[in-house]
């Protein structure tokens, strides 16, 4: 009952004043791209001409006000909403403050920002999905049971009890509709009571019913003292007039900025005007266009004439606006609420996305199809080499377990990365988490399935195909097997994180791995100087050269020959390649390696969801 209590002062708390008001000044601002050349004989110095995306935006949004963005598709609208809200690469110029200051890392915790596609966890429900954003985001002040109690009152006030025990669900899993997802976005960035909010397109594809809640919604928390700035394609009449203030956007220029109740009274000052009652926001991207009743107007000139309007009329008003505005007070507030950059511990950062890792991956750690392709592959090895005593019988499985326990495991790893990309951007922008907790809880959370399913068939593999049937030959070959797929799980993560793309990735794989396989010995015992190199980077020379040794030593004797006759077992070809010493070289160039490839995986994932200034 008490906790019950809880969670209803908590759920009203979520709509209360916010601590910081924050009021967003943007003057000037112009934002260049240098489209990049495509192909070998295109004109350099076409390619190299910077194509202008937004051309002198000015504007201002106090606490308590909500500006929507409008203007046709390609107008500079989400590039402008990306910009103010410190996630813009590439040249951006132009004054940007935030009570007087620019954005700096600290500003993240005051910032919400609602992406227009909803980046989810598909097999984590609605209640997990906001526990965890909370466990993550909130202060380490705050206890489990508030953080928990937090969550609970934002599932309430957006109206998300009825599914807080479904799953998100994704383009191949059902789950929750639209318009709920897109609540569970923006009750991901309200977990944190921000200061400002911004939204890129929260109501596209969605019906009129559910984007009015929505709008609804954000309407409540503007009366809470907050600034929310928002693009928005084509709203209904009742969500327009809904608006504090309006910009509209037309190839980066600036046609309006001021009041949503004033726009259709200044264009009609300047001779546009509906022939009919029409939405508002229809007449205005209408005019974004360059179409009106006329249709012997040409479009190019209605847009200059409009720009021209603008710079004559409304940019002086609004300059006067931003000089009007007396910041020291609100930066002295900010300055006074300043927080430490990240809201946890590392080690609580760790725990918290340790499981919530398990949980999203719990259906693929181990699934049916890995389960059955290691188990089908250990009988087959038991039935092939079955009480087999040959010596090329023997180093020929022994180069299997090395090619197949150097494929398998590379090719797991580089799916770790790529398809949490979207994830990975959205949450490191948001200063959620500290990059290096990731990192180690999802090599940790990999270890179980990446670790059981080798011992499993070493296990079944070894006992049944003649190897030496000694306990200290067996936990030497198992060992050398498992630190090998360690390290071929590293150089998947460091390809993953270097391409990022799943096709490219695996064939570059692909080409490393056979490289790798090809100079390790077996297939060719004299490799040519010129390419010899190679075999001192290839994990699976060291790895074959250690499973050999957990067999044979220096010494050793095998029937050979047609009669009763015996040679040194290193005198035989696939061995005498790699040699029976060197098993410390072989160890530590495995360590440097599995140190190595992960160092090299970390160092490359540092690009993503960092702001190229």
């Amino acid at each position: 009952m008490e906790d019950i209590q809880i969670t209803q002062l908590e759920s009203s708390a979520i709509f209360k004043k916010t601590n910081f008001p924050v009021t967003l000044k943007f003057e000037n601002v112009v934002y260049k791209i240098k489209p990049k050349s495509e192909g070998m004989f295109n004109n350099s110095s076409k390619s190299q001409e910077e194509k202008i995306i937004l051309r002198g935006i000015t504007g201002i949004v106090f606490p308590g006000e909500m500006l929507a963005m409008l203007g046709p598709s390609g107008s500079g609208k989400t590039t402008l909403l990306t910009g103010l809200g410190g996630r813009l690469s590439g040249r951006l110029e132009g004054t940007i403050t935030y009570n007087g200051m620019p954005f700096k890392n600290a500003m993240k915790r005051y910032t919400g920002f609602v992406t227009q596609d909803d980046v989810l966890y598909p097999h984590l429900t609605v209640t997990e999905t906001l526990v965890y954003t909370a466990l993550l985001r909130l202060p380490k002040t705050l206890s489990h049971m508030e953080k928990v109690a937090h969550a609970e009152a934002v599932i309430s006030q957006l109206g998300l009890t009825k599914c807080k025990d479904s799953i998100i669900g994704g383009p191949l899993l059902r789950g929750i509709s639209g318009g709920e997802r897109k609540r569970v976005s923006i009750g991901q960035e309200m977990l944190i009571n921000p200061s400002l909010l911004f939204l890129d397109e929260p109501t596209s594809g969605l019906d009129s019913t559910t984007a009015q809640k929505i709008v609804s919604t954000l309407w409540e928390l503007v009366n809470g003292g907050r600034t929310i700035v928002m693009t928005i394609h084509q709203p209904s009449s009742r969500l327009f007039y809904m608006f504090h203030k309006v910009l509209l956007l037309s190839e980066g220029n600036p046609l309006y900025f001021g009041r949503g109740e004033d726009v259709m009274a200044y264009f009609s000052s300047i001779g546009f005007s509906p022939s009919v009652a029409m939405n508002p926001s229809d007449f205005l991207l209408d005019l974004a266009n360059g179409v009106i009743d006329d249709p012997q107007e040409d479009q190019a000139s209605i847009k200059q004439t409009l720009v021209t309007a603008f710079k004559t009329n409304l940019l002086d008003g609004v300059k006067e606006e931003l000089q009007k505005y007396d910041d020291s007070e609100d930066h002295e507030k900010l300055q006074k609420g300043k927080l430490d950059r990240w809201s946890n511990t590392w080690w609580n950062e760790s725990v918290v996305l340790f499981r919530r890792g398990m949980k999203e991956r719990k259906h693929d750690s181990f699934s049916f199809l890995k389960v059955g392709q290691v188990l089908i592959v250990s009988i087959l090895c038991a039935m092939l080499w079955w009480r087999s005593s040959d010596i090329q019988d023997q180093t020929g499985l022994m180069f299997f377990i090395t090619s197949f326990w150097g494929f398998y495991p590379l090719f797991q790893a580089i799916f770790t990365f790529p398809p949490e990309r979207m994830m990975l951007e959205k949450e490191r922008s948001s200063g959620m988490y500290r990059l290096s907790s990731y990192f180690m809880s999802r090599i940790v959370g990999d270890l179980p399935m990446e670790l059981v399913l080798p011992t499993v068939f070493v296990i079944i593999t070894y006992w049944t195909t003649g190897l030496k049937q000694s306990p200290v030959n067996f936990f030497s070959t198992l060992f050398t097997v498992l630190y090998g797929v360690l390290v071929a799980q590293g150089l998947g993560l460091a390809i993953g994180a270097m391409i990022m793309d799943l096709k490219s990735a695996t064939v570059l794989a692909s080409v490393i791995m056979l490289s790798f396989t090809l100079v390790s010995g077996f297939f060719v015992q004299h490799v040519p100087s010129f390419i010899s190199w190679l075999k001192y980077i290839s994990l699976s020379q060291y790895t074959f050269k250690l499973l050999i040794g957990s067999q044979y030593e220096a010494g050793e004797m095998y029937h050979c020959g047609m009669v009763d006759a015996t040679c040194y077992v290193h005198d035989f070809p696939a061995i005498k390649s790699v040699g029976l010493g060197g098993k410390a070289i072989s160890v530590v160039a495995l360590t440097i390696m599995l140190v190595g490839y992960r160092l090299l995986a970390y160092l490359l994932l540092t690009r993503i969801g960092v702001t190229k200034k």
